[in-house]
């Protein structure tokens, strides 16, 4: 891909990844088109606006884009404080979008969801000239369907749209679908009245081991200290929970650590239950007007009134049909990132940085990156999102030098000891979150608290 190449790159995502990569990819004096499902920047962050990122604002903005940001007098919020979801989007994410779309390299369209990418006049299956033949990205529009030409195209679309299910075989539970109306996916905002409402003084059973089913069960303990009657049974897929909490005070990321320990702490001395080994297979209604979930082992949890699931997402590859990908078949992951991120190796947060060479698919010029490219893995850091876009923007740009070279230090998560037995140590953890500031040179921070009731990200 060159600059005077008739065909713009298409970048799929304005969330923290896709609008990266256009300011990598403005910096190298190359077209390109973001196109974005939602109405505004960050709509997937959005949704999760009142959790707290375990990483300061140092680490959630690209560098790159800080510099086209800063020549149009934005002003950078204290680096070391932690926003919420929505300070990311409000402070960082909207004022990206705008600057680059300002910019005589990039457009921005809203409300623009691709739904197919193909090579123009080609299937999977033709050969012949396939590589010269531009990209074709079929798009809904406000005004109806379609056909955009690329040079390249970046998947940037992230994982959000589909959270992993409460049946622990991968497959919804029987019963999980209708019951939807008392089983939420992700973290829940407890700030909200009437979110507050739906599980005070409930017995909530919560599935996942991850840094978000962390921020559920401190704040759900919180909540609990003050509506009486809440209590909380803790789903757990592996046989115990000792490595669950993370590394603590040896993590580098120290909210991330400080999130572990709160979770511990509430987890010892709250309203909740431990339930090991407990892998959901059915979900049905009882006498009582309450849930009973019950496991692939024929066990029982009883009067359930509420279901919060916290068990990860996964890439969703419908619309990728036609184009050349080779994914690991455990992870849907690139295959050759997939053995430094696959928790069944390890349960490092620390991943290798890497970028094009990683990343690239079968198809020329077609890229997997941000949480997309990790497939169903977790531990996910904005960091290696940015590296990503770097590497990716050098390579189409022709530096191939730049591309391969490695830019990036991550912190290390204090713990490394191997992903253990499915039936002992849990797998490594998801995103999380702690406390912080927004917008402004004056915001500080505090000591971390991890969510922040009434007030998170793809970081």
């Amino acid at each position: 891909m060159t600059t005077s190449h008739p065909h713009p790159l298409v970048i799929v995502g304005a969330g923290p990844i896709g609008l990266a990569a256009a300011a990598h990819a403005r910096s190298r004096g190359l077209r390109a088109v973001v196109l974005e499902a939602g109405p505004s920047a960050g709509t997937a962050v959005r949704d999760w606006g009142h959790v707290r990122l375990f990483s300061p604002w140092a680490e959630v903005v690209d560098p790159v884009a800080a510099t086209l940001l800063s020549e149009s007098g934005w002003t950078a919020p204290e680096p070391a404080s932690y926003p919420t979801g929505r300070d990311w989007a409000e402070c960082y994410l909207q004022p990206l979008a705008e600057a680059l779309a300002r910019s005589e390299e990039v457009e921005v369209r809203w409300d623009h969801r691709v739904v197919g990418v193909s090579r123009q006049g080609r299937d999977r299956l033709v050969d012949a000239g396939r590589e010269q033949t531009p990209y074709v990205v079929r798009v809904t529009t406000p005004t109806g369907a379609e056909r955009l030409l690329a040079s390249a195209v970046i998947d940037a679309s992230g994982t959000w749209g589909l959270p992993s299910p409460l049946g622990a075989d991968g497959l919804p539970a029987i019963g999980e679908v209708e019951h939807a109306e008392r089983i939420s996916y992700g973290i829940p905002d407890l700030g909200e009245e009437e979110v507050r409402e739906r599980y005070a003084g409930r017995h909530v059973a919560v599935a996942g081991t991850g840094a978000s089913a962390q921020n559920v069960l401190v704040a759900l303990t919180a909540l609990a200290a003050q509506a009486s009657g809440t209590r909380i049974s803790w789903l757990v897929r592996r046989g115990r929970t000792a490595d669950t909490f993370g590394g603590g005070d040896a993590d580098q990321l120290e909210a991330r650590g400080a999130l572990g320990a709160a979770a511990k702490a509430a987890v010892e001395g709250g309203p909740v239950t431990t339930v090991t080994q407990f892998r959901a297979a059915e979900v049905a209604s009882d006498v009582a007007g309450t849930m009973t979930i019950t496991d692939v082992d024929g066990r029982h949890v009883e009067g359930v009134d509420e279901i919060i699931v916290v068990t990860g997402f996964r890439p969703d590859l419908s619309w990728l049909g036609e184009v050349r990908l080779d994914l690991d078949p455990v992870l849907s992951a690139p295959r050759q990132l997939a053995p430094l991120i696959d928790p069944n190796v390890h349960s490092c947060g620390t991943v290798y940085p890497h970028g094009a060479a990683e990343l690239a698919q079968p198809d020329p010029g077609f890229y997997l990156a941000g949480m997309k490219s990790y497939g169903r893995a977790p531990s996910f850091l904005a960091m290696t999102g940015f590296e990503q876009t770097r590497s990716i923007a050098a390579e189409l740009a022709g530096d191939h030098e730049a591309a391969a070279r490695v830019e990036l230090v991550l912190p290390e998560t204090g713990v490394c000891g191997g992903s253990g037995l499915f039936d002992g140590t849990p797998a490594s953890e998801e995103s999380g979150s702690t406390d912080g500031g927004c917008c402004g040179a004056t915001a500080t921070s505090a000591a971390p608290e991890l969510i922040s009731l009434g007030s998170r990200t793809d970081a």
